[in-house]
C-alpha cells in the first residue's frame, strides 16, 4: 500500500511498505532536467548532480562514499530530460542513516571550487566516452532531428564549452531556482513503518523556495534528417515517429505496438532484420514519453555496405505492419510479456521506489497493479491497428552515424 504525505512547504512524500524484504530504497526526485535548461546553461542539471557527491559542510566526497560502503549500501544519481534523482538502497536498519546523508548532500553541498574544476574534467571525459560510442550518439541526434531547437533536444551532458562557464555561484543559483519544494518528491519503498515519513519530514519540511514558472511549450514534431560522418565499424540508424505523452489514454495501445514491433526477440523487427536476413546484431524499438509529447524510435546497427538493405527492410516491415495489422496471437503474447515485465520490475525495492517517484512527479497519481493489468488487457487488435496507422506516417525523423556520411534513405 502506498502512503502519500505532503509537507507544509509542498514537498511530497510517497512511501510503500514492503514488510517481506530487508532493504529500503530512498529516492529524492526533482522535476528538473535538461529540458528546463537554455542554450547558455545546457548541461547544468547533470553537472549539479555530480557535484552533490563532492562534499558537504561536514563530509568530504570520500566520506560520503565511505558512509555507504560501511553499511553495505549503494548510492547513485541520474539526470534525464525532465527530472533528476538521487537515490540509495540500504538494509532496513540503516534507512535513517542513509536518509540523513542524502539530506546532507541535498542541503549542505559546498560546491568547492577545487572539487568543481576536478569534476568538470570528469564530465569532459564522460562526454568524450559518449562521443566514442556511436550507438549512443545516434539517439541524441534523432532527438535533435525530432524536436529541432526546442530544449527537449538538448544533450543531457551538455558541452565542454558550456561546462567551462559553470561556477559555484551558478550552481547555487540554479539549485535555488529549480530545486524548490513544489518540484520535490521523496519516494521510499521497503521495510519501513509509517513513522519513517516523519523522519523524512524532519529534514525536508522547513526549507523554502519560490517556484519559478518556466515557459515550457509543447514542441512540434520535426521531419528532419541529421547525419554524422564518423570513422566507425558500423553504421547506426534511428528513425523516430510521433508518440504519446505520459498518461495519455491510448498509451497502452502504443506500448503494445512497440513491443510487437521491436520490443522482444519475437518482434517483427528482430525476426525480419536479424533472424531472416542477418543484417544486424542489435535492432529494436522503444517509446519515449514526456509530460506533453513522445516518440517511438527504431534503432539498428549494421555494416555500411548493408545500410541501404537495412533501411529497405525496416521500411518493408513497417509497410507490412500497416497493411496487415497485428494478429490475435501477437496481441496475447504482447499482453502477457508486458504484464510479466511489469511484475518482475517491481520485485525490487528500487523498482518500486522508482515507479512511485516518477508517477507522483509526472502524474500526481498512483494506479494499482490490478488497474494497470486491466488497462493492458483492454488493449484490442483494433486499438493497436489504429495506433499503427496514426504512428507510421511519412512524418518521421532520421539520424545516422556512419563512416560514409551518406544518406541511403529517401523520404518522399
Amino acid at each position: 500500500m502506498i502512503t502519500k504525505y505532503t509537507c507544509s512547504n509542498g514537498v511530497r512524500i510517497v512511501q510503500e511498505k514492503i514488510p517481506t524484504v530487508r532493504s529500503v530504497a530512498i529516492g529524492i526526485w526533482i522535476n528538473t532536467g535538461s529540458r528546463h535548461e537554455d542554450k547558455m546553461n545546457n548541461g547544468i542539471s547533470h553537472f549539479l548532480e555530480h557535484m552533490l557527491f563532492k562534499g558537504t559542510k561536514t563530509r568530504s566526497a570520500k566520506e560520503i562514499a565511505e558512509s555507504f560502503d560501511r553499511i553495505g549500501g549503494h548510492v547513485n544519481a541520474f539526470t534525464s530530460k525532465e527530472y533528476t534523482c538521487y537515490y540509495a538502497k540500504v538494509l532496513d536498519n540503516h534507512a535513517a542513516y542513509a536518509l540523513e546523508i542524502l539530506a546532507d548532500m541535498f542541503f549542505n553541498s559546498t560546491f568547492d571550487p577545487i572539487e568543481l574544476e576536478k569534476e568538470k574534467n570528469v564530465v569532459y571525459e564522460e562526454i568524450k566516452m559518449y562521443e566514442d560510442t556511436p550507438d549512443d550518439i545516434v539517439h541524441d541526434l534523432v532527438t535533435r532531428a525530432t524536436y529541432g531547437d526546442y530544449s527537449l533536444a538538448y544533450p543531457i551532458l551538455g558541452t565542454k564549452e558550456r561546462l567551462e562557464t559553470f561556477t559555484s555561484e551558478t550552481l547555487h543559483q540554479y539549485m535555488k531556482e529549480n530545486y524548490t519544494p513544489d518540484k520535490i518528491v521523496i519516494s521510499i519503498a521497503g521495510n519501513v513503518d509509517e513513522l519513517f515519513i516523519k523522519e523524512v519530514e524532519k529534514y525536508f519540511h522547513t526549507y523554502e523556495g519560490a517556484s519559478r514558472k518556466l515557459d515550457v511549450t509543447t514542441p512540434t514534431f520535426h521531419r528532419e534528417t541529421i547525419i554524422r560522418q564518423k570513422d566507425t565499424e558500423q553504421s547506426h540508424l534511428c528513425m523516430a515517429f510521433p508518440g504519446l505523452p505520459v498518461g495519455d489514454k491510448d498509451i497502452y495501445s502504443l506500448v503494445t505496438l512497440n513491443n510487437i514491433l521491436g520490443g522482444s526477440m519475437s518482434s517483427h523487427l528482430f525476426q525480419k532484420v536479424r533472424e531472416q536476413r542477418g543484417l544486424a546484431y542489435s535492432v529494436f524499438s522503444y517509446h519515449s514519453s514526456y509530460e506533453d509529447t513522445g516518440s517511438l524510435t527504431v534503432y539498428a546497427g549494421t555494416g555500411n555496405e548493408q545500410l541501404e538493405e537495412l533501411c529497405e527492410t525496416i521500411q518493408e516491415t513497417l509497410e507490412t505492419l500497416k497493411a496487415e495489422g497485428i494478429t490475435s496471437k501477437e496481441l496475447e503474447n504482447s499482453r502477457e510479456q508486458l504484464k510479466g515485465n511489469l511484475m518482475l520490475g517491481l520485485e525490487s525495492t528500487n523498482g518500486r521506489m522508482s515507479r512511485n517517484g516518477k508517477n507522483e512527479l509526472l502524474l500526481g497519481s498512483h494506479r494499482s497493479l490490478d488497474e494497470i493489468v486491466e488497462s493492458i488487457d483492454a488493449v484490442s487488435e483494433a486499438s493497436v491497428n489504429d495506433m499503427i496507422s496514426r504512428t507510421f506516417t511519412d512524418e518521421f525523423a532520421t539520424a545516422l552515424v556512419s563512416p560514409s556520411g551518406e544518406n541511403p534513405m529517401s523520404q518522399a
